[in-house]
């Protein structure tokens, strides 16, 4: 059984295209397979000054640190700090890197396994120490990845392609996805698009057939790059006995 720590960088998430992420996904993503979840962290910013004289905003984030502990997270809050620089701006700054790097590497003795929600270049180190540790780690970012930090994890996966982490909202009876294109013929204008399934025993790559007509996009250079995401619905052909094909696909944007 692979003892297994979820580490957040939130406000690295929230800021690149992770607002309104899952946390109980990720925890029911930690404890498939042979995976079970030991240690579940969250880093978070909060402006006590705005706490103090915005009611409004300090129950509605309050009220967010309370799903994420329901979900079994421990909240670990760095306070925004206020200062004005040199040219005499007002700036803000709150920066959990350092909480999140040292409650790490002291956890890691006890785990197997760290998935690290962030695309923050500068946690590459911590990634390297974690490794000679003996930890296997998996990161997950969703835009603006530090390409480096793709190269160093042990897996990389786009928290876009996690069904349920990121929800999409589809009209009544929709079967919306997020995939990539895989095996595209561009003199035939087909291929397939790859997504995943979450199931007990992990994430299932799955595959289904797709013609570059069922989308607007003209170029074939964009099915052709795999780093690419599109979002498409998944419909049964009345043609073709019934096979299921993606429709109505989409590039979704970085």
């Amino acid at each position: 059984m692979l003892k297994t720590g979820i580490y957040v960088d939130a406000e690295n998430i929230r800021l690149c295209g992770g607002y309104g992420m899952r946390y109980d996904v990720l925890v029911e993503l930690a404890n498939t397979g042979n995976s079970v979840l030991l240690r579940a962290n969250s880093y978070l910013a909060e402006d006590r000054a705005r706490t103090k004289d915005d009611h409004e905003y300090k129950q509605k984030l309050y009220r967010y640190h309370d799903i994420l502990r329901q979900c079994g997270f421990k909240v670990i809050k760095k306070y925004v700090k206020h200062f004005v620089d040199d040219e005499g701006i007002l700036t803000t700054k709150a920066n959990a890197d350092m909480d999140l790097a040292i409650d790490a590497l002291l956890q890691a003795r006890n785990l197997d396994r760290i998935i690290l929600l962030t695309g923050d270049g500068d946690f590459i180190r911590l990634v390297l120490a974690l490794q000679n540790m003996g930890c296997r780690v998996d990161v997950i970012a969703f835009k603006h990845a530090s390409t480096d930090l793709k190269e160093v994890a042990d897996s990389y996966l786009s928290g876009f392609l996690i069904p349920g982490l990121l929800p999409i909202h589809t009209s009544s009876g929709q079967n919306r996805q997020r995939g990539t294109a895989v095996n595209y013929n561009p003199d035939r204008g087909f291929g397939f698009m790859r997504y995943f399934t979450l199931q007990k025993n992990g994430l299932i790559p799955e595959t289904v057939f797709f013609h570059c007509s069922k989308s607007d996009i003209t170029n074939d250079s964009v099915f052709m790059d795999s780093s690419n995401i599109f979002e498409f619905s998944i419909v049964k052909t009345e043609t073709n006995n019934s096979r299921t094909e993606a429709w109505e696909i989409i590039l979704l944007e970085e």
